[in-house]
């Protein structure tokens, strides 16, 4: 250890890493490894520690909103096996109004009246498109205010309602976990089979959308099947795919947990499928979770998901407003106790963010975590998820995963150093990228 530089070896190359600040350098392997770092790479450390660990602090702990997810009813036509709500306030819910949420919108954009961009706000929860009427006429009366996302299981999309989110250019997460039908109905629905084909249906009529991401949830039932995934949405022109390991925000859903080394063997192959298709063919295909972890690394502030940080964006980068108005660090919170941050009919926003029960999530740091609190990769992992840990009953606990991150992580570094960026990421290439300092020759590489 050379002051906050750690040395691990990585296949052929040693990694030199800040874990506090994420600067890293990736050198030729040395015959006394773990001992030895070239006087660039100390030299350029010296330069840009300070800068590196103020980036990361506002990362870590600014409480700027990103994003705001409303569901628009607790109601679902599906009964997947993982989902995280519970099966009494999907089946017994209630749906917003339009008034509701027109409601809910105005004090938004009040709130953001000063804000020199477009708030995000996302439709999400049990199937937003139950109330497909309200949702839509809100995103074409406040289009020039918000941008908008939508998550669907798909089932109830229609050949209009697509054309209609294409060209209000919504984002759009549709879930699907095989490309088998039998497989996907096993994990996803207990209603019709054709359930699958609707869902592949509504992709195809996507046609390549650049605002849609697929999002799989892995199981034990479909961890084998992700490469297969891999290929048949690529055929579909699906640019993003995100795989999701299963969480255990509900204890009966530990069950469906698959063993981490497959797991991390199945990714790999997917990550290396998606770079095998995007370089022989003119349609890119990435693994969005995976994307980030890449980001993580090369420009941390620039990641999109923010699970994977310490403290998580919940309750500090986004939150969640439930249809009955209640207001949650991340739909995961829904169904436990504790951590309401008001009901948005009664609270502000300013008063929700300032609660008890999110500042209960934002204390939640790796720092906190025992083994996270030494591990090289906490700042890129970030020990997700507290709501799961909760459930589980000990919130400061490393990760259900924390082996499979691990091992994702050296592979990220791996493909760093392969060159494999510009298949990796969404739209950036190396030479797209604005580097905050840089070492690269034929022997050492390191970027942020």
């Amino acid at each position: 250890m050379f002051g906050g530089l750690n040395i691990w070896e990585n296949d052929t190359a040693d990694v030199v890493l800040d874990a506090d600040n994420l600067f890293w350098a990736i050198t030729p392997r040395h015959k006394e490894a773990g001992k030895f770092i070239p006087e660039n790479v100390l030299s350029l450390y010296a330069k840009v520690k300070e800068k590196n660990a103020l980036e990361m602090n506002d990362l870590r702990f600014s409480q700027q909103l990103t994003a705001i997810y409303i569901d628009p009813t607790d109601k679902c036509n599906a009964n997947c096996s993982y989902c995280y709500i519970p099966h009494r306030i999907r089946q017994r819910g209630r749906s917003m109004t339009r008034e509701e949420l027109r409601f809910i919108l105005n004090k938004i954009a009040r709130y953001f009246k000063n804000s020199k961009r477009k708030q995000v706000i996302i439709f999400h929860a049990s199937e937003p498109l139950l109330v497909k009427e309200i949702i839509f006429q809100a995103i074409s009366e406040y289009r020039k205010i918000f941008k908008f996302g939508l998550q669907t299981n798909g089932i109830l999309l229609e050949r209009q309602d697509v054309k209609f989110l294409k060209e209000h250019r919504v984002g759009v997460g549709i879930s699907l976990d095989s490309f088998m039908p039998a497989v996907n109905h096993r994990a996803r629905f207990s209603g019709e089979r054709e359930n699958f084909f609707k869902v592949v249906r509504a992709i195809e009529w996507f046609d390549g959308y650049n605002g849609l991401n697929i999002l799989t949830t892995v199981t034990k039932f479909n961890v084998k099947d992700l490469p297969g995934l891999i290929i048949f949405l690529h055929s579909k022109k699906v640019s993003c795919v995100l795989l999701n390991p299963v969480r255990f925000t509900r204890a009966k859903e530990f069950s469906l947990k698959p063993d981490e080394k497959v797991l991390t063997k199945y990714f790999i192959k997917a990550v290396d499928t998606a770079v095998e298709l995007s370089k022989s063919s003119k349609n890119k295909i990435i693994i969005g979770n995976f994307a980030n972890t890449i980001l993580a690394i090369i420009a941390p502030a620039a990641r999109r998901l923010m699970c994977d940080i310490s403290p998580c964006g919940g309750g500090r980068c986004f939150f969640t407003i439930t249809a009955s108005g209640k207001i949650i660090p991340c739909g995961e919170f829904i169904g436990l106790k504790g951590f309401s941050g008001g009901n948005i009919f009664k609270t502000t926003i300013t008063e929700a963010m300032h609660s008890e029960g999110f500042k209960k999530v934002r204390a939640r740091v790796t720092e906190k975590i025992a083994e996270c609190n030494i591990c090289n990769f906490r700042n890129i992992c970030g020990a997700p998820c507290p709501a799961e840990l909760y459930s589980l009953g000990k919130m400061y606990e490393k990760s259900v995963f924390c082996n499979f991150y691990k091992e994702i992580i050296k592979y990220a570094f791996k493909k760093i150093a392969e060159g494999d960026i510009e298949y990796l990421l969404r739209n950036q290439s190396p030479e797209s990228l604005e580097y905050a300092y840089s070492i690269k020759n034929e022997n050492y590489k390191s970027r942020g």
